[in-house]
């Protein structure tokens, strides 16, 4: 069974030989030590060593609002006025020549379409102000909301046509959690987000490719309607947080696949190789088959090449479990 085929088959709920496994997108600045850790010269070598199942091959870039473009504004027409990129002469060819690159494994893919903690915390200037402005103005952030989500949608819409079979999952990017809870109130993110959010979902099963959410923080309260609105596979699984830790989400076992759920602000920064590769064993026993990998893509300096190493190698023993 190769990469591809092991994760497609935990996303399906079908039968499987272990666990998969994603090292993740390490942090520029922790690429000199798990390179000399891991004697490699790139960051694919690493990959390689390690047994990596999955490539992240993100498009583009982050946002398209200025820092406090909205911060005073009153107006629909001034957000409607704005120039809205069309990505009508965007050159995708990096993006696909690397998924050709990565045939063989599970291939994410797509502009993370950062409509909610990108673009509207962005043109309000602070959260506080966008969630304020969702009392205040809810006819501009609506407009703001469907006029940065329509041009995340033509983006990804010409890409994923170019794309074709290149890529196994359409990677979409929202925190809606904080340490503790989620960011407002399940309503809101019905009236605020929802929609939008279903639109890029639907946009993957069009083109028929799995819909990733990496969504951040103690969001279980909401996790039922996210899986309601169609999301295949949730990420990261930030379990040192309420309510994200495995047993919290047995029963919502099956209804997604899960990828992510190795804590990266405790356990992969303070613990011991061997505390890694328990918690490696325990998550898979309770919520397995699942792909194994830190609860934030963005491994950091902190987090030791050892206690990567040991989670990547903790994976193959999950077979049988």
């Amino acid at each position: 069974m190769n990469s591809r085929d092991r994760v497609a088959a935990i996303v399906d709920g079908k039968s499987v030989d272990r666990c998969a496994y994603w090292t993740g997108n390490p942090h520029g600045d922790s690429h000199p030590a798990l390179l000399k850790y891991f004697r490699c010269g790139t960051l694919e070598d690493i990959f390689r060593t390690l047994g990596d199942d999955v490539r992240w091959v993100p498009v583009g870039g982050k946002g398209h609002m200025p820092a406090g473009a909205l911060a005073d504004c009153d107006s629909v027409a001034q957000v409607e006025d704005f120039p809205w990129p069309t990505y009508d002469d965007f050159d995708f060819t990096p993006w696909l020549d690397a998924l050709d690159r990565a045939r063989g494994f599970y291939r994410l893919s797509g502009n993370l379409s950062m409509f909610f903690h990108c673009d509207c915390f962005t043109a309000f200037g602070r959260i506080q102000d966008y969630l304020e402005a969702m009392i205040t103005r809810p006819a501009v952030v609506h407009a703001l909301t469907r006029c940065a989500n329509d041009a995340y949608l033509r983006l990804n819409r010409r890409f994923f046509q170019l794309a074709g079979d290149r890529m196994e999952a359409f990677k979409i990017s929202h925190d809606f959690g904080t340490q503790r809870d989620i960011l407002m109130s399940p309503s809101m993110f019905e009236e605020f987000v929802f929609p939008y959010l279903k639109q890029q979902i639907d946009l993957a099963h069009e083109f028929g490719y799995k819909s990733l959410l990496h969504c951040c923080g103690a969001i279980r309260k909401i996790l039922p309607r996210l899986i309601e609105l169609g999301i295949d596979l949730l990420h990261p699984i930030q379990s040192e947080v309420p309510g994200m830790d495995a047993e919290s989400l047995v029963e919502i076992k099956g209804q997604v696949a899960f990828i992510g759920g190795i804590g990266t602000q405790q356990l992969l920064v303070s613990g011991t190789p061997a505390q890694v590769r328990a918690e490696v064993l325990r998550v898979a026993r309770v919520l397995g088959p699942l792909v194994i990998s830190p609860s934030h893509e963005a491994l950091l300096p902190n987090v030791p090449p050892a206690n990567v190493e040991a989670m990547a190698r903790a994976v193959l023993e999950t077979a049988g479990l």
